[in-house]
């Protein structure tokens, strides 16, 4: 079985999203090893278009009309996915788990035959934000944030939250443009306390290379696909003769759905070790390495109930019926009718090179619902790390307190 999908190899985004696609194909060639699903083997074809929305159009028309892929997978990127949803719902090919938390992939009626997978930047600003107006009540915050449908979703989630009133500037970035000299200044200007962005990590690095500049003490937070700390770490080398590029990033506010690589004691975070090491020893365990196996975990779990003929059909089927067992510290949101992903995340400061969780997982909805922390204890992985259906595990795996199985339950849905 062939499957495919577009990958930032090159360009801009791929210091810190390069290794999404190798990632993932590493637990593939896992589960290959260890028989296929109903004996199929899964071939990865992930092609390169450098973040580009005009080289996306490009490669997935290749893969779709000349490789014949089943379907896309954990096609990376807003500006580029948005350029390709269409096309691939006009041609009937499951587009699953889509690796961008735009709130606009879950609409089943428009688009059937996409879904999905990180938390939407929807409901990460509205997280985001409650956190702003409990820590730093009376302060001025800026926004700055990319112009595309990753920005304006993260802006529609924070205004839930954020009064008006506390809002001192409001800037934008083009991607592409590495020169954010007068959108810095202008929210040094402003006076701001806090700047909360939305973005990608080599802005996120530019932000705090013109606040050294500027001499500015704003607090920082970011949102999740611009705070991978290794990411920021390399992106920040040299940009203080004073300074360590760790010392730069210390005290950061970010967010993150998923165990963190340095958690060596989390049986996610060993299975996903273990397969690295087997399948791609030259790949790191990152943020974006953890999220792109956690999507083919779950895209195994999906061919796994789609039937041992599995029809495209099947396929989007068994997505809807959801119930599948992830490292997510929520659940997942897939049914009939919605087709979004995670369903929450959890707030963090960066330590050392880590994120550091505060507090519960919070949980909320892409419209006026309040967010509220989620108490029920993550899941653990399969004992061989090859998921079963759904339906063949309870639909919510084993659940766990502190790295120890309890019971299992069905995921609340």
């Amino acid at each position: 079985m062939t499957i495919g999908s577009h990958q930032p190899l090159t360009g801009l985004a791929s210091s810190a999203y390069g290794d999404v696609g190798p990632a993932a194909k590493a637990y593939f060639d896992y589960v290959n090893a260890h028989g296929g699903v109903h004996g199929r083997k899964i071939d990865y074809k992930y092609l390169d278009d450098a973040y580009n929305p005009v080289r996306t159009v490009s490669v997935v028309r290749k893969l779709v009309e000349q490789d014949k892929v089943f379907a896309i997978f954990n096609g990376l990127g807003t500006p580029t996915h948005t350029k390709v949803v269409d096309y691939l719902n006009s041609r009937k090919v499951p587009d699953l788990l889509v690796a961008s938390g735009c709130v606009c992939w879950d609409d089943p009626k428009k688009l059937p035959y996409t879904f999905g997978f990180i938390t939407d930047y929807v409901r990460e600003g509205k997280i985001l934000g409650a956190y702003i107006k409990k820590t730093f009540p009376g302060k001025r915050i800026a926004y700055f944030t990319q112009d595309d449908q990753v920005g304006r979703d993260g802006i529609n989630g924070l205004d839930k939250e954020i009064s008006a009133a506390s809002i001192v500037s409001r800037q934008v970035y083009q991607p592409g443009n590495l020169d954010i000299t007068p959108q810095i200044t202008a929210i040094d200007q402003a006076s701001a306390d806090v700047i909360v962005m939305f973005g990608i990590p080599q802005y996120a690095a530019q932000l705090r290379k013109e606040q050294l500049k500027l001499g500015n003490k704003a607090q920082l937070v970011l949102s999740t696909s611009a705070s991978d700390p290794g990411t920021l770490v390399r992106l920040l080398q040299g940009a203080s003769a004073d300074q360590s590029a760790t010392s730069l990033i210390q005290g950061i506010v970010t967010d993150g759905a998923l165990p963190q690589p340095a958690d060596a004691r989390n049986p996610w975070i060993r299975l996903f070790t273990k397969i690295l090491n087997e399948h791609a020893p030259s790949l790191s365990l990152t943020t974006s390495t953890v999220l792109s196996m956690s999507s083919a975990y779950i895209f195994v779990q999906a061919l796994q109930a789609a039937g041992p003929d599995p029809t495209r059909q099947s396929l989007v089927t068994a997505m809807e019926r959801g119930g599948f067992t992830w490292p997510g510290y929520t659940p997942l949101g897939f049914s009939k009718t919605s087709h979004a992903g995670g369903t929450g995340t959890r707030i963090g400061t960066i330590t050392g090179t880590t994120l550091k969780y505060q507090g519960p997982p919070m949980t909320t909805d892409d419209g006026n619902g309040p967010v509220e922390p989620y108490e029920a204890p993550p899941t653990t992985p399969s004992a061989n790390g090859i998921p079963e259906a759904p339906s063949a595990t309870a639909r919510g795996g084993g659940h766990r307190g502190e790295y120890g199985t309890v019971r299992n339950q069905r995921a609340p849905s």
